[in-house]
Order: C-alpha cells, then structure tokens, then sequence
C-alpha cells in the first residue's frame, strides 16, 4: 500500500483489464484513493482484447481526474506500463510503427494514453496481479464485473 502521505498528497489508482477469450467480452476496473476518499469506476466492451481493457483502465483512470494533479497508477499489466514508460518514446519517434517496422497495435488507445498522462504527473508501478494487493484486487473484481456485464452475465 502506498504511504500516508502519498494519500495525501497524491491521487493513488489502481487500473485492471479482464477479458473472456482474447478476443472476447472484455472490462476494466479503477479503484481510486485520494485525500481519503474512495472511488471506484468500470466499463465494458462486447469484443476486445485484454491488452485494450489494460488500456482503456488507465486511460479512464488518468481521463476522469478533473484538474492535473500527482498520479501514483499501479498496473498488474507489463504491456501498458513498458509501452508508457519504455516503448512509447520510439513509437512516437519513428510514426507509430513498432521495431518490426509494423503499425504499433492498439495505436488508436495508445495516443489517447498519450494524452491522458501529459496533464498529470504519473508515477507508473507496477503491481503483481492476483496477489493479494487490495488495491489491485479491487480493480480486477471490477474489470470482472465489466466483462461479465459485456458476456451477459450479472
């Protein structure tokens, strides 16, 4: 868990992706801390992939703060936190087209992740999945409810 004062100070998220099949009925979940108020948000999608709900959790996540402010987002996910701070630069740089010379996957959510993050200072952690973290445990049970929601089930 983070520190008091990061708490205080700082908006704490944690973000999630869920998806039956791949592709298939997908959800995200975000649970927030920030000046000891909670929050919680989630969506769905019919037909998606997991890496897109990883995506659209942080992008919801960072979309939905009303003013830019200090950001500590703990992902479970390696794809969204290495594209961010790793990968992004040279896509970026050589035109959305990854090392292969191929058209970056996921581009579209990609920039508006871009986007979303350039108004707030973001600290990116990760986080093991399915480990006990009740941040983390708390966005993958909404990101599930997302997904059974998009597959028909409640």
């Amino acid at each position: 868990m983070p520190k008091t004062d990061e708490i205080v100070d700082t908006a704490v998220i944690y973000t999630d992706g869920a998806c039956s099949g791949n592709p298939g009925p997908g959800g995200w979940g975000v649970y927030f801390q920030w000046g000891g108020h909670e929050k919680e948000l989630y969506g769905s999608d019919k037909a998606t992939t997991n890496n897109r709900m990883e995506l659209m959790a942080a992008i919801q996540a960072l979309e939905s703060l009303k003013r830019p402010m200090k950001v500590v987002l703990y992902t479970d996910s390696s794809y969204v936190r290495n594209g961010i701070m790793t990968w992004m630069h040279g896509w970026k740089r050589n035109g959305w087209v990854n090392s292969k010379k191929e058209p970056v996957r996921n581009a579209d959510l990609w920039r508006r992740l871009d986007e979303a993050a350039a108004r707030h200072e973001v600290d990116w952690r990760w986080v093991k999945g399915h480990a006990g973290d009740p941040g983390n445990e708390r966005a993958d049970k909404l990101a599930c409810q997302g997904r059974d929601e998009a597959a028909g089930r409640r």
